[in-house]
């Protein structure tokens, strides 16, 4: 069941780290983009990526139990525990940076109703500069990446050993 649990932990981390390293890659493409064509593309990713991101608190509590299971004091032990902190950076990261421009960006979007719950879009705040919006949620995506390629290579690591 440990190993199991390795396996499913290191894949959920895996859909963690794809999904922002995907945005982190479309980076240099998508600062080409004027406002019109940027806020085009922005609203492709909510369907998919919302779904996806359930693998972010999946990842976490996964991450969580295996440390439980692990003897406390082995170097598998503290590996996890980093990938457990990683993972939580990468959410920390979410809430502070990505989700106040998710707002921005869906505030005129007709979303469903779990959708608008979770985007709380009825205070997104209004007006603000569209670049620095762009600027500050690419960037999110980008430090989300890290956090989630770390928390990948610690994971990797302790079940190797």
């Amino acid at each position: 069941m440990y190993i199991a649990l390795e396996v499913l932990t290191i894949m959920l981390t895996a859909v963690t780290m794809g999904l922002a390293l995907a945005h982190a890659l479309e980076l240099p493409g998508k600062l080409r983009l004027n406002k019109e064509q940027y806020l085009i593309v922005q609203a492709i990713y909510y369907p998919g990526f919302t779904l996806g991101g359930i693998a972010e608190i999946v990842s976490i509590i996964a991450a969580l139990v295996l440390l439980v299971l692990t003897p406390a004091g082995l170097a598998r032990f503290w590996l996890i525990a980093g990938a457990l902190a990683a993972l939580m950076a990468v959410q920390g990261i979410f809430w502070v940076m990505t989700q106040p421009v998710n707002k921005y960006w869906l505030e005129n979007t007709d979303l469903s109703r779990v959708a608008t719950r979770f985007f709380d879009t009825a205070r997104a705040g209004g007006a603000a500069d569209w670049r620095e919006m762009r600027d500050q949620w690419e960037r999110s995506h980008v430090l989300r990446a890290a956090a989630a390629t770390i928390a990948l290579l610690l994971l990797a690591t302790a079940v190797a050993l």
